[in-house]
Formats: structure tokens, sequence, C-alpha cells
């Protein structure tokens, strides 16, 4: 018995042993990333996944992200979330139920990020969109933040854009009002349009999917409108601004949009069609500074394509996050109690210096920051800088 006894001992010392001298690496942080990878719009699934990549990697690779003198690894876990909302919200679930992630980043487009919010709200986990403008995301959210400017701003700057630039005062809008970000952007523009003092001539819609617009253009061009606002995503823009040129709705009509049309696919869909329009958007790269240039750089070489706004915003959403991680001071190990440090964090940040600007949240999770309008030339490929609105120079 006393043998059997002193062999157990030796195996315990010999175990701790074997524990004390085993490598050990800094803990992990699950961040979860809700995407749309698959549906209408996967580039801006790929944007957001790749740039949430990068980050992380150049965050694990100088040694991890310091909170309260401790490193940890970010280790991401990325859904699809196929650009459906039901999926949106599925997605968001199982991060933050099963995957036990500490902060959700996503989802993009509105009509998925506001019933992600939702989720991310109720279960308490925060919460950043990089690229969703629509109010409803943060609104009574206290856990849900943006990377992003809001819709009221954006909207109210093409209004007043498109009746200074074009000395306008007719006002015309075309816009899906299954989508939650063209539905809202629509309303915007027209309450800011009128209360600038102009009229809104036409306010036409169409339905998720729809192809033919030549109903409603007709409308808008028989109404005497001077600016259209069209406030679609990329991959719609094309097929209306053709079919407006057809039409010959573009010969006396202004057409302008909003962030939605930022994409490198935009170009290679529209080609010369949508030379000289106009539309508002999170940066400028031609007047982008060194820090911006430099996130520029490493992503083309790194992806082999330009990074969009989507890819600028998502790395400064990861980025928000390990500011708040830092202004949090330390990590418990406790999920629920290190959920709400990482949310007070993202609260108490001020002027961060992103590489799509200079942001500070409001009490609602709300960005302030610039907006840039730039001009479209296909011919060359790029979207040229053309003016800069900054955030307290419209009301």
């Amino acid at each position: 018995m006393l043998r059997k006894l002193i062999l157990l001992m030796v195996v315990l010392a010999l175990s701790g042993i074997a524990t004390a001298c085993a490598p050990t690496g800094p803990a992990e942080i699950l961040v979860g990333v809700n995407a749309e990878l698959t549906g209408a719009i996967p580039m801006v699934g790929a944007a957001c996944k790749n740039a949430a990549e990068m980050a992380a990697e150049e965050i694990n690779a100088a040694g991890g992200l310091e909170i309260g003198g401790k490193k940890y690894k970010i280790k991401l876990v990325i859904a699809d979330n196929e650009n459906k909302p039901e999926s949106a919200a599925a997605a968001a679930t199982k991060l933050i139920t099963q995957d036990k992630v500490l902060i959700h980043i996503g989802a993009n487009a509105s009509k998925n990020a506001i019933p992600a919010s939702s989720v991310c709200n109720e279960l308490q986990c925060p919460m950043i969109s990089p690229w969703s403008t629509n109010p409803n995301t943060t609104l009574y959210k206290p856990w849900v933040f943006r990377a992003c400017f809001i819709d009221s701003f954006q909207a109210g700057v093409n209004a007043q854009f498109g009746m200074e630039e074009f000395n306008a005062t007719k006002g015309a809008v075309l816009f899906d009002i299954g989508s939650d970000a063209c539905y809202y952007q629509g309303f915007f523009f027209k309450n800011t349009w009128e209360k600038l003092g102009g009229q809104i001539v036409a306010f036409e819609t169409f339905t998720t999917g729809d192809k033919d617009f030549t109903a409603q253009l007709t409308k808008i061009k028989e109404s005497g409108a001077e600016v259209l606002y069209v406030p679609q995503y990329y991959d719609e823009v094309p097929l209306i601004v053709k079919q407006a040129n057809r039409l010959g709705v573009t010969e006396k009509i202004h057409i302008i949009g909003h962030d939605g049309w930022e994409s490198p696919d935009l170009c290679k869909l529209c080609g010369a069609d949508c030379n000289g329009l106009y539309f508002t958007t999170h940066w400028a790269v031609d007047i982008a500074g060194e820090k911006t240039q430099a996130f520029i750089k490493k992503y083309k070489e790194k992806y082999g394509v330009d990074p969009d706004s989507v890819a600028g915003l998502t790395y400064d959403a990861m980025y928000l996050f390990a500011k708040a991680a830092q202004n949090c001071g330390k990590l418990t190990g406790n999920l629920a109690t290190d959920r709400k440090c990482i949310r007070d964090g993202l609260a108490a940040i001020k002027d961060f210096e992103g590489v799509t600007g200079t942001m500070t949240p409001t009490e609602q999770g709300d960005m302030i920051k610039s907006v840039h309008i730039v001009k479209i030339d296909c011919d060359a490929g790029v979207f040229r800088w053309y003016k800069t609105v900054q955030p307290r120079t419209f009301e």
C-alpha cells in the first residue's frame, strides 16, 4: 500500500512538472463576423471577411491584443447570412449562444443588420455593424454600435447637394420598398428636400428583384424633376441607369446616389452609362491620408483587388473593438461580464482615427463622421473625390 502511495505521488509530481513545462501562449478571444458571403451582394460579404481577417492577422502578428497587461490572440468565427434577414438573425444567435463570441461584427446591409442587432441587444452581446446606415440598427439598442455615418445625415447631404449643385427645386426618388436601407433613404431625402424648400414631383417605388423600371422612369421623366435620387445597391444601379439613359431621362435629370453604389463591380456592370454621376460614400481614395493609403496598399497586395468602403469600415470596426477592449481595462473570463465591459469600452471611445476617418459614437451608438461625395469615371475605373461634408455643416 505504501509503495502504491509513493508511486502515485511520483506520478502527480511528474505530471505537475510536465504541466509547468508545457508551452503557454496567449489566450484566445473569439470575434464573430456576420457577413453577406452569398446572395445578391457577395462583394460586400467578401470585403467584410477579408478586412476582418487582415485586422486579426495584424493584431496577432504583433503578439496579440493587450488588455490589462495580458495578451490575447484574436480568433474569428465567420458566419454567412446569405443576405437574408432571417439568416442574419440566426447567424447572430449561433455566434452568441453556441460559439460564445465576445463581440459580434456585422451584418452590413441594413435589412440584415437590423434583425441581427435585435438579437445582439436582447442577448446582451456588443455589436458593431461596419456598413449599416439605417437608424433602426442602433435605435433603442444600447449594445449596438456602427462604424459608418447614419442615413438621415447621408440623405440630407444628398438633398442639399442636389439642390445646390444643380440649382434644382424639383426632385424625384426611385427606391426599393423591400429594403430597409433604401426605404428610409427615400423618405429621409424627401423630407430634407422639402424642408429645404424644394418639391418632390415623383416618388416612385419597386420591389426587390424587379428588372424593368420603364413605368417608373417614364413617370419621373414626365414629372419635370431636375434631380433623381436612387438609393440602391451596386447590383441594381446599372439596370436603372441604363434604362434611364435609353428613355432619355438623363438628358434633363441628374441622377445621384448613396453609399450602396460603391463597389468595384459597379463600373464592370454599368460602364460608361454611369460616367459623371455622383454618390455619397465613406471615403475617397484619392484624398486619403497616409494611414488609409497604407491600408489600401496592403489590402490590394493581399487580395488582389482595391478595397471598397465596406472593407475600410470592417477594418475600422475591428480596431474599434481593440480600442474598446483596452478601454475595458481587463477581462475576467466571465463572458457576460466581459461583454458588458467591451460595450462600455465602445461607448467611451472619443475621436477614433480610422482608415475611413475620425469618429466618435453618440449615446445611440451612431458615429459622428464626415460624408464624401465622389464622381464616377468608369472609363478610368475610379470614383473621384468631389466634395466632403463635415458632420456639423449640415443640419
